[in-house]
């Protein structure tokens, strides 16, 4: 370990465990009672850190009522485990990032993070090649839009957008306050206030066709209001939910359903045969239909009634074509 490193860790284990012993400090560091003394001294005398020795607790601490803040450490470090965090962190990012759309915005970043590892001996380019994010829903956007997004959101003012829905093969041009960026199922959603329809929506951005950013301030709507909308009913098809879903999975399904959040609110149960029970509200059911449909013979659906009868509907139609 570096000397800059044994200064960074020595601050790191103070504010962290605020009374640290003299021996967790030689274990840790694997340095004797000298060379710990020593950098002790370093930290006092030129980074202008508070250190004392509290009698009472056994240990080194920082004084009461001292900045921490304001202590002067020379460079940036990492340790070897928070070196990898940050790699890996930085290339799932890039690799999430399977339309491109902030590609091009985090490549400083890459450099900024190789710069600081250049040293490390678990370089950066060896990290990323052992770790892989396969994307296999993402649709194509546009960055040009995402950017202009981004700064509607930044700077909380309107946009003015042309939006393809494909459910309904048309085209609107829509005023719309922004409220916050989803990246849901490989792809970007941006939930907004859409002054057209006068209600909360959600758009997905390959959707988005152009993008403007006016002068207008966004009209604010309350987390609360927003959580309600969009996150209380199943997945991206948001509002308030009106039912509640029953489904029953094969002891077979349910070794990998039992572990899958399907709903922030769901309830789980397992029955004596082995059976996997899951229950959620939802408000839309196309997102809903397509999951359950997906599993085949290996779930039932219980209830509601609608629901079965969609499900139903939908096998008779998949069963025609063939």
């Amino acid at each position: 370990m570096s000397n800059m490193e044994r200064l960074h860790r020595i601050k790191y284990m103070l504010q962290h465990r605020k009374c640290v012993p003299i021996e967790d400090f030689m274990t840790e560091l694997e340095v004797s009672k000298a060379t710990f003394k020593r950098d002790l001294e370093f930290l006092r005398s030129r980074s202008k850190a508070d250190i004392e020795y509290d009698r009472f607790l056994g240990g080194y601490k920082f004084k009461d009522g001292s900045d921490v803040n304001k202590i002067e450490m020379t460079g940036l470090w990492f340790s070897e485990k928070e070196a990898t965090a940050l790699v890996l962190m930085q290339h799932l990012l890039s690799s999430l990032d399977q339309g491109g759309l902030i590609g091009p915005h985090i490549e400083p970043l890459t450099a900024i993070i190789d710069g600081i590892l250049g040293q490390s001996e678990a370089t950066t380019k060896e990290l990323r090649k052992r770790i892989k994010v396969l994307g296999m829903g993402s649709r194509k956007n546009s960055i040009e839009n995402f950017s202009e997004i981004g700064a509607a959101l930044l700077k909380r003012n309107r946009l003015v957008i042309k939006y393809y829905a494909k459910s309904k093969d048309e085209e609107t041009e829509r005023e719309i306050s922004p409220q916050r960026l989803i990246y849901y199922r490989e792809n970007w959603y941006l939930d907004g206030y859409c002054h057209m329809r006068e209600g909360l929506r959600s758009f997905a951005l390959d959707g988005i066709r152009s993008a403007i950013l006016t002068n207008t301030k966004a009209q604010e709507i309350s987390d609360k209001e927003c959580q309600e909308h969009f996150a209380e009913s199943y997945g991206i098809f948001s509002g308030k939910a009106t039912k509640r879903a029953k489904l029953r999975f094969t002891p077979e399904h349910a070794r990998w359903v039992s572990g899958e959040n399907w709903h922030g609110q769901q309830v789980g149960s397992f029955d004596k045969e082995g059976y996997f029970n899951l229950e959620f509200d939802y408000n839309q059911d196309p997102e809903l239909l397509m999951d359950i449909l997906k599993h085949g013979s290996g779930v039932e659906v219980i209830g509601p009634a609608s629901l079965k009868s969609r499900v139903k509907e939908e096998l008779k139609k998949t069963l025609a074509n063939y």
